[in-house]
């Protein structure tokens, strides 16, 4: 594949630029997981490009391609590949995991000469593969992705980026010294509707930020992490030993490899499963590189299945006044066993409205505090009232009534709008034409960095303060 100076994924008729090309997007989820043969078949990319008002731009030659692998074949993964492969001249070549099962899988989806292989190795040593798409759990992430950007492969590496701060240091190193294309999937900074955020916040809107709160709560099984296990689970299915290698040895334990996000040797908790969605996109609206102090609490309510991370987890956040914003606070939660039925947003507070972030739109809502503060005055003597009243009809004339604009607004989301396309198509964009990807290792750990420290507070029991220059604990 080489590099070409012009854009060669589709566009949007009659418009060019970026913006123009994020109106109308792909697929659902859950299509692509109920038809995933269908969707790559060239048949499905022409009836999305129809449907979504989508046309080729210039068709691309062979050499041209991007060829990608996916080394991590879990549920994440999968849905990677499948959207990567609906951005024009994207082809899969491998996959690699850790259990046979989903290289057979793999196989059966994406098609029988799919190369499949339990060792990553073999993957970064191919001279087909352009790209390679990490979703493996947290723990492999900054070993595999420094080796691909070493062996001269582009990296999608799934969320969080690392599994301990001190690796995201690594990794930027790596990506400037290899000057090789990584992005971190965090897809909400690619998102239109976090755009659209930005840019009610960027305008003034709700005057001066002082408070945002997010939360991500569920009320599901699969929601708090209990995977599926296949019933052929066993060491003969599973390369144990290569995936307990970075970590503490244990005996096989199908539960901790497919609930891998339930324990700290492989994964990062709630904070880095969930938290570093909602610091990316709240940095991405406000230009933020972070807080400077942090706290977290929380405990184990519900899922009491042998896991030894937190099932309820709240985290408060001190960001200090920068130039792009002014000192606010920042309250994050997540609840595994929320009874009000789950979900997410993130509501940014200021002195004169809320802007409100979901997947269903942003929501503007304006509520300005009046000139005069009002009075309460009955319990003053008479003359005194009628001497308070004076000044204050002095000092605040009544103002003549004017008409009143909307208290609320809703920009929706458009139907079907995936963000994970968007970031797809950024990646890819960057590979062939050398410029810069939207969310790089630097903003990675901006956002992850916060996230880990999290875990540091609860688990220490104490306050982190947080460098958001130097991305380290201080």
């Amino acid at each position: 594949m080489k590099k070409e100076g012009k854009k060669q994924y589709s566009e949007l008729p009659g418009k060019n630029s970026r913006r123009s090309f994020l109106k109308k997007l792909t697929l659902t989820t859950a299509l692509a997981a109920g038809a995933p043969t269908v969707l790559l078949s060239s048949n499905r990319k022409r009836i999305f490009r129809e449907v979504h008002g989508i046309r080729v731009k210039k068709k691309i030659s062979e050499n041209d391609k991007i060829h990608i692998a996916l080394i991590g074949a879990g549920w994440m993964g999968m849905e990677d590949v499948r959207t990567a492969l609906l951005v024009d001249g994207v082809e899969m070549v491998a996959a690699c995991d850790l259990y046979d099962g989903r290289l057979i899988r793999s196989k059966e989806i994406f098609g029988k000469d799919t190369f499949t292989t339990r060792d990553y190795n073999e993957i970064l040593d191919r001279k087909d593969i352009d790209a390679v798409v990490i979703a493996t759990p947290d723990h492999y992430h900054s070993i595999i992705a420094v080796e691909a950007l070493k062996k001269g492969k582009a990296v999608y590496l799934e969320k969080p980026m690392v599994q301990k701060i001190e690796h995201g240091h690594e990794l930027i190193r790596a990506e400037n010294s290899t000057k090789k294309t990584l992005i971190v999937g965090s897809q909400r900074v690619s998102s239109i509707i976090y755009e659209k955020a930005k840019e009610l916040y960027k305008s003034g809107k709700i005057g001066d930020l002082n408070f945002v709160e997010g939360y991500w709560d569920r009320l599901s099984a699969l929601g708090a992490w209990q995977y599926s296990i296949p019933p052929d689970a066993s060491e003969k299915t599973i390369d144990w030993d290569r995936y307990i290698a970075p970590t503490t040895k244990r005996p096989f334990d199908p539960i901790r490899f497919f609930r891998w996000r339930n324990y700290q040797d492989y994964g990062t908790g709630v904070a880095g499963d969930l938290f570093v969605h909602l610091f990316s996109g709240l940095h991405l609206i406000t230009s933020s590189n972070g807080p400077r102090r942090i706290f977290s609490t929380g405990g184990l309510r519900y899922w009491k299945d042998g896991r030894d991370v937190p099932d309820m987890f709240v985290g408060v956040y001190d960001y200090a006044k920068t130039s792009n914003h002014p000192a606010f606070n920042l309250v994050l939660r997540v609840n595994f066993a929320d009874g009000s039925g789950g979900g997410s947003n993130i509501r940014l507070v200021g002195s004169e409205g809320e802007i409100k972030v979901s997947g269903e739109g942003v929501t503007l809502r304006k509520s300005k505090m009046k000139k005069a503060p009002g009075y309460m005055i009955d319990t003053f003597a008479e003359n005194t009232q009628k001497k308070f009243l004076e000044e204050y009809y002095e000092r605040f004339p009544e103002e003549r009534l004017s008409m009143q604009p909307p208290k609320e607004i809703f920009y929706k989301t458009p139907k079907d709008y995936n963000d994970r396309y968007d970031h797809f198509v950024n990646f890819f964009d960057s590979i062939r034409t050398g410029n810069s990807v939207i969310e790089n290792s630097i903003y990675g750990l901006r956002a992850a960095g916060p996230a880990l420290a999290s875990n540091l507070s609860y688990f220490g029991k104490k306050i982190i303060n947080w460098d958001t220059e130097k991305m380290q604990v201080v």
